[in-house]
């Protein structure tokens, strides 16, 4: 059928900012389609220059009230490569459980509140109040056990106060550790497991729609790769954290205020996915038995099953985090002191795996501990080209199908990158001109 068609998704809420879904179709044919971003930058690389080491992570965990954990502590790492600091094994282990924490509250969130409305056919998570309230209060302590961690271990959920340049200020005790295991074998797994077998009878109504690209995450050859790692890219293979900008190449388009990032194509993918489709073979056993019944197998080219990637690393991460605090157990509590001495001063680079993606920080410092210049480079911004090039392909595969159909794929193809989300859901507004 020879369609004309406009649509413009106008403002996506769910990001931090401003924007929209572009497309147009002209006698059947595809004219344009991509998502505009017209959010004003917000300078943060320019807050950080003169700032002292000390601050630097304060100020940068302000970038995203949902990947605030994140963002500290891939300036910490930043922090301590420029200045030389040292961290211990301890330090190392509660800062993976805290990335447990944060990477599984995120996960939840735009899963279960977010995402599974769609399935459902319902505009938010209030309708399934009523018909699926077993799963909501599932959700509802999954998400507040992950705030737990945080708050036990980094004195609060929301931008951490004691994590800190070379370790911790204050170090949680043998019983919160105790506590939290408790409440992670239990509690946790029980209602991971129990919300995912619901949603197992939902997968069909996930979109059939296919398109390899790259994906790119971190890496490394003992773990799923969250903390720490090299660059992997699915196409080229293991670069080293160092070398991020040859891989994220950065550039302007006319229709986004955000950057977009290619490396051997037009564009990649960041996220559980890629990190899925990357590190298969290191997830939990629980998490593997996860992604068989939810259909996921590595590799796969359907971005909408991003959502079910975040559900396999729930159960990975609750997994992890017994394992680690065990560990911690049995090595007893140390009561260190961060390393705050510097041992040089110069340029310092990092990369933590937030939820929505690989994240890189940037820090060159002067002998005065000051920072004189500094990039970041979050997910969200990688994945924009790709969402494009999923947008494009899309398109024309269902311009012949209900005007409410393709609004809906469209709504859960921007969903399903889960996009620097605020807390709470919207419908996005969608106008059909022909």
């Amino acid at each position: 059928m020879s369609r004309n068609l406009s649509i413009n998704v106008h403002h996506i809420t769910r990001v931090e900012g401003h924007g929209n879904i572009v497309v147009d179709v002209k006698n059947g044919v595809l004219k344009r389609a991509y998502l505009n971003i017209v959010e004003p930058p917000r300078f943060f690389e320019a807050m950080l220059k003169g700032r002292n080491f000390h601050e630097a992570a304060i100020i940068t965990s302000r970038i995203c009230g949902i990947c605030s954990l994140g963002h500290q502590m891939t300036s910490l790492k930043a922090t301590e490569a420029a200045l030389g600091l040292e961290v211990s094994e301890q330090t190392i282990a509660l800062r993976k459980l805290l990335v447990h924490g944060a990477t599984f509250q995120s996960n939840v969130l735009h899963a279960l509140f977010l995402a599974t409305p769609d399935f459902l056919n319902v505009g938010s998570v209030f309708p399934l109040v009523h018909t699926h309230k077993d799963v909501v209060l599932a959700a509802l302590r999954l998400k507040h056990l992950a705030n737990e961690i945080g708050n036990l271990i980094s004195g609060r959920a929301v931008h951490p106060i004691s994590i800190v340049p070379g370790g911790f200020t204050k170090l949680p005790s043998e019983k919160d550790l105790l506590y939290l295991r408790e409440k992670l074998l239990n509690e946790g797994m029980k209602d991971a497991l129990f919300t995912i077998d619901i949603l197992a009878t939902l997968t069909d109504q996930i979109p059939d729609f296919y398109r390899e690209t790259e994906y790119i995450s971190l890496s490394n050859d003992y773990e799923y790769a969250l903390y720490d790692g090299l660059i992997c890219s699915s196409d080229a293979g293991l670069f080293p954290v160092e070398e991020y900008e040859s891989v994220t190449n950065e550039f302007i388009v006319p229709h986004s205020t955000s950057k977009h990032a290619k490396f051997n194509r037009s564009s990649y993918m960041v996220g559980a996915l890629a990190r899925f489709n990357n590190n298969y073979k290191f997830l939990k056993p629980k998490a593997r038995e996860v992604a068989d019944k939810l259909g996921l197998k590595a590799p796969n080219y359907n971005p909408y099953m991003n959502t079910v990637a975040q559900l396999v690393e729930v159960v990975h991460c609750i997994e992890d985090s017994i394992e680690l605090i065990d560990t911690l157990l049995d090595k007893g509590i140390k009561n260190e002191k961060p390393n705050q001495e510097p041992t040089r001063y110069g340029r310092g680079i990092a990369a933590t795996e937030v939820p929505r993606g690989i994240l890189f920080h940037d820090y060159t410092y002067n002998r005065k501990g000051q920072i004189e210049k500094a990039n970041c480079i979050i997910p969200t911004g990688q994945n924009l080209a790709n969402i494009d090039e999923d947008m494009r392909k899309l398109v024309p595969e269902i311009i012949n199908e209900p005007k409410d159909e393709i609004t809906k794929k469209l709504e859960m193809l921007v969903r399903a990158y889960d996009p620097c989300i605020s807390c709470s859901v919207h419908l996005l507004d969608v106008k059909f001109e022909e």
